[in-house]
């Protein structure tokens, strides 16, 4: 999934410097620990059958993708508080919706991005939607107990109810 490096990625205060501080993690001791592991991995000889060594390479590829990553990610990042209101949707909230007012069709998801809160791994039962999306934009900054309307990709409007807002914790 290619992303577009030109969008704004809002952060709180506090996603900003886990992310920082991951990211230097990273290039400091993340860095060192690999080119240790390489260069032990190294010293045991043929480097076409030592898997040691291989898997090394790929984990300081690995490595070094998410730095790329995050330093993409910390140079488009707007860092904002958190709602005053708790019961504002913004990034980082966890949003239950009605679809056309009817409470027993509802959805429950994250705002927000799934590599920026690093739930990849960590959260597999929640879907996420971006701040960017056409859901996202129309509930952003929008209250419990509003009703909006969203253009869905085929062109159609789909009528939603926010039924409850609250802080995303993993």
């Amino acid at each position: 999934m290619a992303e577009n490096t030109q969008e704004t990625v809002w952060l709180t205060k506090d996603a900003h410097t886990k992310l920082t501080a991951e990211l230097e993690h990273l290039k400091t001791e993340g860095r060192a620990e690999i080119a240790e592991r390489i260069a032990a991995a190294r010293d045991e000889g043929d480097l076409k059958e030592n898997g040691g060594y291989h898997a090394a390479r790929e984990e300081q590829g690995q490595q070094e993708a998410r730095i790329t990553q995050l330093e993409d990610l910390l140079r488009r990042a707007e860092v904002g508080e958190a709602p005053d209101n708790p019961d504002e949707v913004s990034p980082g909230t966890e949003v239950t919706i009605a679809f056309d007012g009817d409470e027993s069709d509802t959805e429950t998801f994250l705002l927000g991005s799934r590599e920026v809160l690093g739930l990849d791994d960590a959260v597999d039962d929640i879907q996420v939607y971006s701040p960017q999306s056409p859901l996202g934009a129309a509930i952003l900054g929008r209250t419990k107990g509003d009703a909006v309307s969203y253009e869905a990709p085929n062109g159609k409007p789909i009528n939603v109810t926010i039924i409850n807002v609250k802080p995303f914790t993993d």
